[in-house]
């Protein structure tokens, strides 16, 4: 297998401006019954800076990312509001969990709600009044009912503090609450001390309380002047309530202040951060408090003992390498995080009720679902950003050593860098950011889909010549798609529509050489029993969101799987040829004979509407024999060599093989259980992204791994493998230990990353400087700290090599007792794995005879987002 390293593909992150908890914290009961936390949809939602929206599953520390909602042009997301309403006891006895809903704000006078089940804006409303600067909503009163009114109140830019409306599932402007005399006033920051009170940060160097009753001004703190040399006004930049009624802030002082919640006298000042303290969180039970500042430090306060209201600052850490400008906890059962984001793009998970115990980790900042595809027969390369797609030529190492006549025999560095053309820039005209894009495996249709819109493009290439691009048209009604997807023999084109709708429309050539588009038809889904109160309550149908897609190698059969872990699957009919069967009796089911509790709608179908005597989509006879996956499948893919052989990954490292046809796991799936898959790939915290496929073998890619297996052959001992004893065994590693939801508990004096040295030198300028000594041993360093582990393999003759020029001599494997299992010579390796790339955009094959993948990094100095941030005392190494 050639691998090529790409890293000239552009993917710059995005900061991070807000994030924001479902629920805050988790009660142990509600309504009189035990409160099953696993029933209860938690989220977390993250605003970035170009507009984009991510919906993360915490998933017990898991943490996948479900969705992604493009931004556009001019687009940034500065807050997001949860409003969960609450719970409601049937008279059956089950509970209807109470239904979240989503509102955003982002430098204009408008407040978004969106609609997570169609990935798209469900309402704008704006009102009188300037851009809208913080966002806070009501909170319950402590025997709410499901009838319970609640607002959203907003400070603004000029002064204003006005209320929002959002009774019966609406959001409308109500009216101005306050209404400052001078308009240079800037209400900052903004949270709730009871139901009735708000508390406001302003830019002038006050915290006002307000009674969202009357709008009557309660009380009004001042901070005083800032340090001689300083502005002449503080900036409040967040405030928080603890459950005590005690007010919390952070200021551009850096420091944090705490108010007494009765008195509204301040009772302490520490000065925490050496710049602006931007943001805040406190633990449910209001035993710790969290800081995170411009000086890139989060700081972390507990409760002076014996001391009434006094607090310390226990410690601080840089997790971020830029401003942590945002934070946002939960806690429930099992889980106690605190998520962190800021200009660098990484979200930042902390243990909190554990803090200082167990590690950090850092989730990537690169999408779930890769931003790079191929068209291995004509060697494209396809990648998309923001509006821009970017298609590449990367010729094969022979074909660059021909027209190379400076190349030596030996394939050079240097040459590998040249080893690439840009064909073209295509933007995509629009509101909003793609969503997603995809070409055919011989490089001819190309697709783009955005929210509103889907653009197919007809591309014409010729070795010398410059590449020809042709517009295509395809009527969606103004609809856009979230997935789009083009068959491999280019006659179909498929994609999802309104989060759940699967829609697909035949591709057609013409006798001067173009292609025509089809009217779209919609494929009906299988309808699921769900129950109710999960429909009604929670995030509803969001479940149901299509995100996986995929044809198989021979266009004739169709794929998708949900959020939920539901598979359905379609097959081509042709006129004339044989049905596809599969010696079973199972009958084709109608809609008519779904259940009632469906939470999907399938009014229409290719199957109804198409002419009886042309081709035609419809669902497969054993498509209800498909299981419902135990988690979220993350990977979806037929093998090449098997057009109905279908792989599931799930974000659980569940590796199946289903037959799709027959609607069965596949003999290798019954033999090789989840306990059976090896130990690297079950214990590393990277959710898989993709997968290639080399014959039956499989390279499976997550964020900074990859992993090899081989579908073959059974992953246990060989029959009459040797056993050698005494042999270090290089593939065991440290077991992860499962902690809160961040990074795993720290374990004794272990090292959390590698052991750095300095010592002071003198240059040749006369300066003294800080400089890193070289430990020995260093490439043997490995950890697991932050949910990654690295390991070096591509030294000479090391196992990457050698299972590139296929040399692998042997195998090891861990035996019953710590001894290792060494395979005879002429035996191939059944899994391998690397770290060394990272962090991965994307992993695509390249070539006609599956021996070519192309590993797509974004490596942190190549990145092109803020430049990194250096303290007091920090130098640029």
């Amino acid at each position: 297998m050639d691998i090529h390293r790409c890293r000239f593909v552009q993917y710059p992150p995005q900061a991070i401006n807000s994030v924001a908890f479902t629920h805050s914290s988790l009660p142990s009961t509600s309504a009189g019954k035990k409160y099953l936390q696993k029933h209860v949809q938690v989220r977390l939602a993250i605003g970035r800076a170009n507009g984009d929206i991510e919906i993360w599953n915490p998933a017990n520390g898991v943490w996948h990312q479900e969705l992604v909602i493009p931004g556009g042009e001019d687009r940034s997301v500065d807050g997001l509001v949860w409003v969960t309403d609450p719970d409601e006891e049937m008279t059956d006895g089950k509970i209807i969990y109470g239904k979240s809903r989503l509102f955003s704000i982002g430098y204009s006078n408008e407040i978004t709600e969106w609609d997570l089940e169609k990935a798209r804006a469900k309402v704008h409303a704006s009102g009188q009044h300037g851009d809208i600067w913080c966002l806070g909503v009501q909170p319950l009163p402590n025997k709410a009912t499901v009838n319970t009114s609640r607002k959203l109140v907003a400070g603004t830019a000029d002064g204003n503090l006005v209320l929002y409306s959002i009774e019966d599932g609406d959001l409308k402007f109500e009216k101005s609450l306050i209404r400052t005399p001078s308009k240079k006033v800037k209400f900052v920051s903004i949270t709730f001390q009871n139901r009735n009170v708000v508390v406001v940060g302003c830019s002038n160097s006050t915290i006002c309380a307000y009674d969202i009753r009357n709008g009557e001004l309660v009380r009004q703190m001042s901070l005083g002047a800032d340090l001689s040399g300083g502005p002449k006004s503080i900036i409040v930049w967040a405030v928080k309530c603890l459950p005590n009624g005690d007010i919390v802030s952070g200021d551009s002082t850096g420091q944090v202040r705490i108010y007494d919640g009765k008195t509204y006298t301040q009772a302490q000042r520490i000065q925490s951060h050496s710049q602006d303290v931007l943001s805040l969180a406190v633990a449910s039970d209001g035993s710790k408090i969290f800081s995170g500042g411009m000086d890139r430090k989060t700081s972390v306060f507990i409760q002076v003992p014996g001391q009434n209201r006094r607090w310390s600052k226990k410690y601080h850490r840089r997790y971020h390498t830029h401003d942590v400008k945002a934070m946002a906890s939960f806690e429930g059962k099992g889980m106690s995080v605190l998520v962190s984001g800021g200009p660098d793009g990484n979200p930042v998970v902390m243990p909190l009720r554990m803090a200082g115990n167990e590690n950090h980790r850092t989730l990537p900042n690169l999408p779930q679902a890769s931003a790079v595809e191929s068209a291995p027969k004509a060697r494209f390369m396809l990648s998309w950003w923001g509006n821009e797609v970017r298609l590449w030529h990367l010729p094969s190492p022979a074909q660059q050593i021909l027209h190379d006549a400076s190349a030596t025999q030996n394939f050079t560095s240097q040459s590998l860098r040249k080893n690439r053309k840009l064909l073209a820039k295509i933007l995509v005209r629009g509101e909003s950011h793609i969503s997603s894009a995809t070409i055919s495996e011989d490089g001819k249709l190309l697709a783009a889909a955005t929210s509103t819109d889907i653009k197919v493009f007809q591309l014409n290439y010729a070795t010398g010549q410059p590449l020809e691009i042709k517009k295509i048209d395809l009527d969606t009604s103004g609809q856009g798609a979230s997935k789009v997807q083009i068959a491999p023999n280019k006659q179909w084109i498929s994609w999802v529509e309104d989060g759940s709708k699967v829609m697909i429309a035949k591709v057609q050539p013409t006798e001067d050489g173009s292609y025509t588009i089809s009217s779209p038809s919609k494929l009906a889904r299988l309808r699921r029993q769900i129950s109710k109160n999960l429909l009604l309550g929670g995030l509803g149908n969001y479940n149901r969101n299509i995100t996986q897609l995929t044809f198989s190698p021979n266009s004739k059969m169709l794929a998708a799987a949900d959020l939920a872990g539901y598979m359905d699957t379609w097959v081509l009919r042709v006129p004339g040829d044989a049905p596809l069967t599969n010696g079973t009796t199972t009958a084709h089911h109608s809609d008519d004979e779904a259940s009632s509790d469906d939470s999907s709608s399938d009014e229409s179908s290719s199957e109804s509407s198409a002419d009886p005597n042309a081709e035609r989509w419809t669902r497969s006879p054993n498509a209800r024999l498909l299981p419902k996956l135990s988690s979220v499948p993350v990977v979806l893919s037929f093998s090449p060599r098997d057009d109905y052989s279908l792989l599931v990954v799930t974000i659980q490292k569940q590796v199946l093989v289903f037959s799709a046809l027959h609607g069965v796991l596949s003999e290798w799936s019954r033999r090789n259980t989840y306990p059976k898959l090896p130990e690297r790939f079950r214990i590393t915290r990277d959710v898989m992204k993709g997968v290639v496929w080399q014959g039956e073998r499989i390279w499976l890619w997550g964020v900074s791994s990859l992993f090899m297996l081989d579908l073959s052959r059974d992953l246990e001992f060989a029959e009459g493998a040797t056993v050698v004893k005494g042999k270090k065994d290089r593939s065991k590693k440290r077991k992860r230990v499962d902690g809160s939801g961040a990074g795993g508990k720290m374990e004794g004096r272990e090292v959390i990353g590698p052991q750095v040295v300095k010592k002071m030198v003198q240059g040749e300028d006369g300066e003294t400087r800080w400089e890193e000594m070289e430990l020995d041993g260093e490439d043997d360093w490995a950890s697991t700290a932050g949910g990654s582990e690295f390991e070096d393999d591509e030294e000479e003759g090391s196992e990457l090599m050698k299972l590139r020029q296929g040399e692998e001599e042997h195998e090891e494997e861990e035996g019953a007792n710590g001894t290792v299992a060494v395979a005879e010579k002429d035996k191939k390796a059944r899994w391998w794995f690397t770290y060394q790339f990272r962090p991965i955009l994307g992993v695509v094959g390249l070539g006609e005879e599956e021996s070519e993948i192309a590993v797509v990094e974004r490596p942190v100095e190549a990145d092109g987002g803020k430049e990194r941030y250096f303290g007091e005392g920090e130098w640029e190494r």
